[in-house]
């Protein structure tokens, strides 16, 4: 005679209370996610647009785009920390990882390499006259640099997120 299989178990219904810190959870961490994924998206919008031969139309819509990056990098730091302070793992699970501190460092100086070219930027819409290529150059390589280092944050977070980098 053949066995019937065992009908898995229906979990049990956790009450609204109980899930609130969980959905919480999710909401911070889907928001920071997508948000770290635009503001790449813009920086690497950025990158392909500042090139030789910029015409003023391209330098209205970067410039349009810079300031978007600005917002979400702004926006990433609030949702991110709220992310740290109130969401699943708490801030002591953050305060004390390298990678923590690490990924921080990072996205500041991602920020802070993203300085020289906004001012450019401006310095280039306020002027009405396209940049030169030795300008664009040197913008460029802010705008390298920048790509580069935030390509260490997904890393930095992969490794946090695993336990790694636990500070005693």
């Amino acid at each position: 005679m053949a066995r019937r299989p065992r009908r898995a178990r229906r979990p049990a219904v956790l009450s609204p209370s109980a899930t609130e810190p969980a959905r919480l959870d999710l909401t911070l961490a889907i928001g920071h996610h997508l948000l770290v994924f635009a503001l790449f998206g813009v920086l690497c919008a950025e990158f392909i647009a500042v090139r030789a031969g910029m015409t003023a139309a391209t330098l209205a819509r970067v410039a349009a785009a810079d300031l978007s990056y600005g917002a979400m990098a702004g926006l990433i730091i609030v949702v991110g920390f709220s992310r740290a302070v109130f969401a699943a793992k708490g801030w002591l699970y953050y305060s004390h990882n390298a990678f923590f501190w690490a990924k921080i460092a990072t996205f500041l100086a991602v920020g802070l390499l993203s300085v020289p070219p906004t001012i450019a930027f401006i310095r280039w819409r306020r002027a009405a006259q396209p940049p030169t290529d030795a300008q664009i150059a040197g913008v460029r390589r802010y705008l390298w640099a920048e790509v580069l280092l935030f390509l260490l944050l997904p890393v930095f977070a992969a490794a946090m997120a695993r336990g790694y980098g636990e500070l005693v």
